[in-house]
């Protein structure tokens, strides 16, 4: 009796050593592909690079070994066609001009030209502030309404107003949104201002990636900026010089947007003149698709699509003599995620299928999950749901996940179950003015009408997690430091990764397809195709 006894005390603690165990595994096995993918030999996996392409193979490779299908026809590669730019800085200039007064503005210093737009050789308009940029007809606010922009440049504030839903602000804020708008108000260009308690990096980290190349979609249907001629991106600590002789000045603007009241709109007492030089070329990507086929033959055809961005930033400025930007955190944690859940998976696939896509060009505007979004290499109304993992950041504990897109769909209920059943607490976007909501790949398929959810581990304010993340950001966000020497919890990678196994699990095996929320406003791209 006593022996028994003393055998059913020691269980729990032998299972506990399993389980430990077991986590250990998972959490090795995925730092092991997180450090391939951020090793100097793919040269920081920059999209249509030859160390992107050697990344993309090693995985495609992976993906063979555990037993996956090509996803895309006979191949695991779709083809994306780009329109590349890149500025020639020493043959372009940048002025603010009014009388006979010039303002010759120092490129990097003051302000950089962003080549999502293809600027005109020569541009000359007037400048005028527009507040936030924004028309959000939806919540009866438009910053555009009743100004004079035609024949004009928009010098707004990269942000929006806190009266705003953030995920209905945070949409507002897209190219996708916001170029088409200014064209119908007859704007030829515009200027943004960054706030400074939005940046996630400090302006010399911006500023740094300016030569890197600017992509756009070669392909029909994808031309958002068609119509304007000049995009410029405004230091914020230099940007009092764009409101001398208007009335106003760059800290009564800020101050007004931290204290969230209303922005005034109004003209500005300069001319823009630019000149740009500008290489221009044809270049091509690809996607990486992988399939598991569903086990249940009434649901099989239709798909989850678990997805993760595989491009970083490449080789640019050097950062304390490195010029390497690895991505290990952003974004090959996800990609080797993609591994782990495919791996999980694999051993009793779900109902329906899951494709695990590695997408291109997320760093240059989310455009290979679009491509993919937009031209899916399955039939889109089967695609069920989008589940995707972008630099989740597993430098703590994981006690809390933060779900983005948790309140705008039945997925939320998914991950609500898998979460609870893990001891993990959830929440929703606790930081929505750094829109992060539509800066990952979700959005693209959220566009398409196919509910969706991002995650990042959680934290509550003024915890030491959060001081942890935000120092990550400071140190390590988009610079060469993120690499595989940092810091890494590999217990709560391999927590994470279970967790994010059972949500597919659970989306793949529901018999009821997922569906937008009746108050969600994203509800109306569901509707539209």
């Amino acid at each position: 009796m006593r022996r028994t006894t003393r055998f059913l005390w020691l269980l729990p603690l032998a299972l506990a050593a399993v389980l430990a165990a077991a986590a250990d595994s998972v959490g090795t096995r995925w730092w092991r592909a997180v450090s391939e993918f951020a090793s100097d030999r793919y040269e920081g996996r920059a999209a249509a690079t030859e160390g992107y392409r050697q990344a993309a193979a090693w995985l495609v490779s992976e993906f063979a070994k555990l037993g996956l299908k090509p996803g895309a026809g006979s191949s695991f590669i779709q083809p994306v066609p780009f329109h590349a730019r890149q500025i020639q800085e020493a043959a372009s200039s940048l002025a603010l001009v009014r009388g006979g007064l010039q303002e010759v503005l120092h490129l990097g210093e003051d302000a950089y030209f962003s080549l999502g737009v293809d600027p005109a050789p020569t541009f000359q308009a007037p400048a005028v502030f527009a507040g936030y940029g924004l028309s959000i007809p939806e919540a009866g606010y438009d910053d555009l309404a009743g100004l004079d922009l035609k024949g004009k440049i928009a010098v707004v504030l990269r942000g929006g107003p806190s009266s705003i839903p953030p995920a209905l602000r945070a949409h507002a804020q897209t190219s996708r949104e916001r170029f088409p708008a200014l064209r119908r108000a007859g704007a030829v260009g515009i200027a943004y201002i960054l706030d400074p308690k939005g940046m996630d990096l400090p302006w010399e980290r911006y500023d740094a990636l300016r030569f890197e190349p600017a992509f756009t979609l070669a392909a029909p249907g994808f031309g958002d900026a068609d119509g304007l001629s000049l995009a410029l991106t405004i230091n914020p600590a230099r940007a009092g010089k764009w409101f001398e002789g208007s009335g106003h000045t760059a800290a009564e603007i800020l101050d007004l947007a931290a204290e969230g009241k209303p922005l005034p709109r109004f003209p500005l007492a300069w001319t823009v003149r630019a000149a740009v030089s500008v290489s221009r070329w044809q270049t091509e990507c690809g996607n990486v698709v992988a399939v598991l086929p569903g086990s249940d033959p009434k649901l099989r055809e239709e798909y989850v699509v678990v997805s993760a961005h595989l491009d970083h930033q490449g080789i640019s400025t050097p950062v304390n003599g490195d010029a390497v930007y690895n991505g290990a955190m952003d974004n090959a944690a996800g990609v080797a995620s993609l591994l782990e859940i495919a791996r999980a998976l694999k051993a009793s696939p779900p109902r329906r299928s899951v494709v695990f896509l590695a997408v291109t060009a997320e760093e240059k505007g989310l455009l290979g999950s679009r491509y993919y979004a937009a031209q899916p290499t399955v039939p889109r109304s089967a695609i069920a749901a989008n589940i995707n993992l972008d630099m989740f950041l597993p430098i703590h504990p994981l006690k809390m996940l933060t779900a983005y897109g948790l309140e705008e769909s039945t997925l939320g209920a998914s991950v609500r179950a898998a979460a609870k059943a893990a001891g993990i607490r959830i929440q929703t976007d606790p930081e929505p003015q750094r829109n992060l909501f539509i800066r990952s790949d979700q959005y693209s398929f959220i566009r398409e009408g196919i509910p969706a959810l991002s995650f990042k581990f959680g934290f509550e304010k003024g915890s030491p997690e959060e001081q942890i993340q935000k120092q990550w950001l400071r140190q390590r966000y988009h610079a060469p430091s993120d690499d595989a020497a940092q810091p890494v919890d590999l217990a709560a990678a391999a927590r994470f990764n279970r967790l994010m196994a059972d949500i597919v699990r659970r989306v793949a095996n529901d018999p009821a397809r997922p569906r937008w929320n009746p108050d969600s406003f994203f509800r109306r791209y569901a509707s539209a195709q």
